[in-house]
């Protein structure tokens, strides 16, 4: 009768954690983290930090990361805020995210030895034009990204 609730860990509001994280399925982060995060699926929300390595399959950041991101599926919503490398299958960059770093697209299944494909140098992508026209990547108002590759 009832659809089975997907079993996660919610690191709350307030609470700071300092080292290593590890969890399996889909970790909520609202507070912040200084060190490394694995996980299944990963919802980084609006107001939270991460300062550190993030690695899951899926990865969804509405907060702020400092440090390389490695996910298979990785999606920027529009209050993101990330600088570090992003290794990825897919990338997905909404509007109004800010990206400085490299992205990295990445072939391989599970983290088994990925070939690498191919990379492009992003940096700024806000919903200020004039920022916008200064930096060398930003997202249209269709939200197809314009990238400058180094």
């Amino acid at each position: 009768m009832f659809a089975p609730r997907q079993q996660g860990t919610v690191i709350a509001k307030g609470l700071k954690i300092v080292g290593s994280v590890t969890a399996e399925g889909l970790v909520e982060v609202n507070g912040q983290i200084e060190g490394e995060l694995h996980c299944t699926s990963l919802v980084i929300a609006r107001g939270a930090h991460i300062n550190g390595v993030v690695a899951a399959e899926r990865v969804v950041v509405d907060g702020k990361v400092e440090g390389p991101i490695q996910g298979g599926e990785v999606i920027l919503k529009s209050q993101a805020h990330v600088v570090g490398d992003i290794h990825h299958q897919s990338l997905a960059i909404e509007r109004g995210a800010y990206f400085d770093g490299r992205s990295i697209q990445v072939r391989g299944a599970n983290g088994h030895q990925p070939e690498r494909v191919g990379h492009k140098r992003l940096k700024q992508v806000t919903n200020d034009s004039q920022e916008a026209r200064t930096s060398p990547g930003r997202v249209d108002s269709l939200g197809s990204a314009e990238n400058v590759a180094t």
